[in-house]
């Protein structure tokens, strides 16, 4: 099965799937999750947003020019490769920052489930 990713546009376009003020069941969210890549901004405070990835394998090199992004494992392990040939692995409840023009790539191990934090509407440019 080959995994769809969405292209630069439509990542930073995506607008949040819930309003202030909306208790969200984030462990109900990613349990409806039954493809193999879904990474979608959940919702949105001040000028940040907070995004549920839910996937398997292997997404692509890319770097966020104007926006720290915070990695918080809630299930599985999640790999983040750096360019410089560096790699932390993550568990449950273990998170990582990856600052602004950092480029990086991140793992699956099996099916894994974290929450991002980055700025809304972030540009991501994929290599």
């Amino acid at each position: 099965m080959k995994t769809e990713f969405p292209n630069a546009r439509s990542y930073t376009a995506e607008a949040a799937r819930f309003p202030a003020r909306t208790v969200v069941d984030i462990q109900a969210e990613q349990r409806q999750v039954s493809a193999a890549y879904s990474n979608t901004v959940l919702v949105d405070i001040n000028g940040d947003c907070m995004r549920l990835a839910v996937f398997e394998g292997e997404y692509r090199w890319h770097y966020h020019p104007n926006s720290d992004e915070l990695f918080l494992v809630v299930a599985g392990e999640l790999e983040i490769d750096f360019d410089e040939g560096v790699r932390a692995r993550l568990g449950p409840w273990q998170c990582l920052v990856v600052p602004a023009g950092t480029v990086h790539r991140t793992r699956a191990i099996g099916r894994t489930v974290n929450v991002t934090f980055e700025k809304q509407q972030t540009e991501a440019v994929f290599l």
